[in-house]
């Protein structure tokens, strides 16, 4: 039974905020462990939720080799993730930088950081010698949603002028 692989624990983390409990809840606390399924290593994550204290439980396999933690945040290597899709890592984008606090460099610094992530991981879905997200790429609802509001947000050259802008912009902070 293949389950989803997260790249890295910021991935993981990312989805999990993303996939909230039934009553709405998305302030449920994680733990997360090795296990096991049918002989298949996964990333355990479990907790119970503050709302409802529904038991919550996500299983994600494992990646070939964890994306090293070089910076914050590390959501995965160089290859598209198989958790969230292109248009989800563009409404994270979109969210996290309509947040910027005016008044708190710190964390606009981490937001715009967050932000540029994002689109950063929107270019992984980009095929080499390609120059923009192929239709596949898109198979959430929320995914969908964005893609279809305004598909030229997914052109190669687009993307990479809002990735330097979002980057220029942490710099300043």
């Amino acid at each position: 039974m293949p389950f989803p692989v997260t790249r890295s624990g910021d991935e993981a983390h990312l989805y999990l905020d993303l996939h909230p409990c039934s009553c709405g809840s998305a302030d449920t606390v994680w733990e997360s462990a090795p296990g096991s399924v049918d002989g298949e290593p996964v990333a355990r994550y479990s907790g119970t939720c503050p709302d409802c204290d529904a038991e919550r439980e996500f299983l994600f396999g494992l990646p070939e080799r964890e994306a090293p933690s070089v910076r914050f945040p590390t959501f995965g290597g160089p290859e598209p993730s198989q958790l969230l899709d292109a248009g989800e890592w563009m409404w994270v984008a979109d969210l996290t930088a309509g947040n910027v606090p005016a008044d708190e460099p710190r964390e606009a610094e981490q937001a715009l950081t967050i932000a540029m992530a994002a689109v950063e991981e929107v270019i992984k879905f980009i095929p080499p010698g390609e120059d923009e997200v192929p239709e596949r790429a898109f198979w959430s609802d929320r995914g969908r949603r964005v893609r279809v509001a305004e598909p030229s947000r997914f052109l190669l050259d687009r993307l990479l002028v809002v990735r330097n802008t979002y980057r220029d912009a942490a710099a300043t902070r």
